[in-house]
């Protein structure tokens, strides 16, 4: 494949997987305003993000079993079709209820453009060029978290909280001629996936009966269950408690997307010097001091929003750390069945991280709550990776194409 096949690919994978955080960022700026709009509970707007995550989780696990099956094209074209659909009926939804299960559809269709984008670059690329692909892959798509609350903002300037889903209408549009025109099938028929659902489950017993797998898998949940606690509650945090206006709110938010994503990008170098297993361990033991320090930030307002946006941005920055390392050396294990191992692992993250956004809802919506959570995820998971991984164990996993294999 020539550079400029190469270049065009990354820019049709990065355009298909950004369409994930559009949908669960964009919206952020306005869930204060639609729990006035609709007259509801934070706790019951912040359940909205959750069935987004949910759907996410389940998606991957229907879709990746059945591209395997049927191939690639199929389940994309159909996934955002769905979201499409789903998108345009928020616009109209009368009840957050309502939204709450439109939100459902939307992750259901978004899991497609993600389990998809995985599996292509799979099918065409293995080792070194499958790390440099994906390299470049996460600078196009990195800029999605950091864009989609700044975008939200700029639109709420002239609409309301429905002209968010009237824009992920208009982009997800925009994707199916992306996805028709430039994306050819990658998986030919004589090697798609036999068995039926027997086969899927077998594959599905194996990974769960694989101890280090499963606690791998927990800990990249648990990574983004940190960032989600954060996703769900920085909005009434940073307009509610510290009064920062909708724009204002896009920028602080932005300020936390580049520390993760910056992170990201620092892995690559780091593991020219170092194993991913030391890189694991260490930034989830920054991750959780960091944490406890922004609960002790939030709890006695000390510092105020600059303490508390100062011991965020590493917390994420280590999460950002983590949740490369943790999934590449889970998939690493079970080659034989990649595109199962990683929709169970998207399933997983996705899935975690849907029960941290009711449980921030619940403790409350001040800054206590959201930091409590996001501590809990960090220090949770580097026990899941001490006492269910065990070190041990961890030294004996060797990674494979595991420098960019972050999502």
């Amino acid at each position: 494949m020539s550079r400029g096949q190469q270049l065009r690919l990354v820019l049709v994978l990065g355009s298909l997987i950004a369409i994930g955080p559009l949908t669960i960022d964009m919206y952020l700026p306005a869930l204060p305003a639609i729990t006035a709009d609709l007259e509801t509970t934070s706790a019951a707007v912040q359940l909205t993000l959750t069935g987004t995550l949910a759907g996410l989780a389940l998606g991957q696990l229907l879709i990746g079993p059945l591209s395997d099956a049927v191939g690639r094209r199929l389940p994309l074209l159909a996934g955002i079709a769905l979201h499409i659909l789903a998108s345009l009926l928020c616009v109209v939804a009368p009840t957050v209820q309502v939204v709450g299960v439109l939100r459902v559809l939307q992750g259901l269709g978004v899991a497609a453009t993600s389990v998809v984008a995985m599996a292509v670059v799979r099918d065409l690329f293995s080792g070194a060029a499958f790390a440099r692909l994906f390299s470049r892959l996460m600078l196009v798509m990195g800029a999605a978290p950091i864009l989609a609350p700044t975008l939200g903002s700029g639109l709420l300037r002239w609409s309301d909280w429905r002209g968010v889903f009237v824009a992920l209408a208009v982009f997800g549009l925009l994707l199916v001629v992306v996805a028709a025109v430039g994306l050819q099938e990658t998986l030919p028929a004589e090697r798609r996936r036999r068995g039926g659902v027997a086969a899927i489950g077998r594959d599905y017993r194996a990974l769960l009966r694989d101890r280090t797998f499963v606690g791998l898998v927990l800990v990249a949940g648990l990574a983004m269950a940190a960032l989600f606690a954060y996703v769900a509650g920085s909005s009434f945090v940073f307009q509610e408690r510290y009064g920062l206006d909708e724009q204002q709110f896009g920028l602080a938010f932005g300020a936390g997307a580049v520390g993760l994503i910056t992170a990201t990008q620092l892995n690559v170098r780091l593991l020219r010097r170092y194993t991913p297993q030391r890189i694991l361990v260490t930034a989830l033991a920054v991750g959780t001091a960091a944490g406890l320090v922004l609960l002790s930030f939030a709890a006695t307002g000390f510092g105020g929003l600059a303490a508390v946006l100062a011991s965020l941005w590493v917390v994420l920055a280590a999460a950002g750390l983590a949740m490369p390392n943790a999934p590449a050396l889970a998939l690493s294990r079970h080659g034989e069945a990649a595109g199962t191992a990683a929709a169970l692992l998207g399933a997983v993250q996705f899935g975690v991280g849907a029960l941290a956004a009711p449980l921030v809802g619940v403790l409350g919506t001040g800054s206590v709550a959201m930091a409590a959570v996001v501590a809990g995820g960090m220090a949770v998971a580097l026990v899941v990776l001490l006492t269910v991984v065990r070190p041990a164990r961890l030294a004996e996993v060797e990674p494979v194409a595991v420098a960019v294999a972050a999502h």
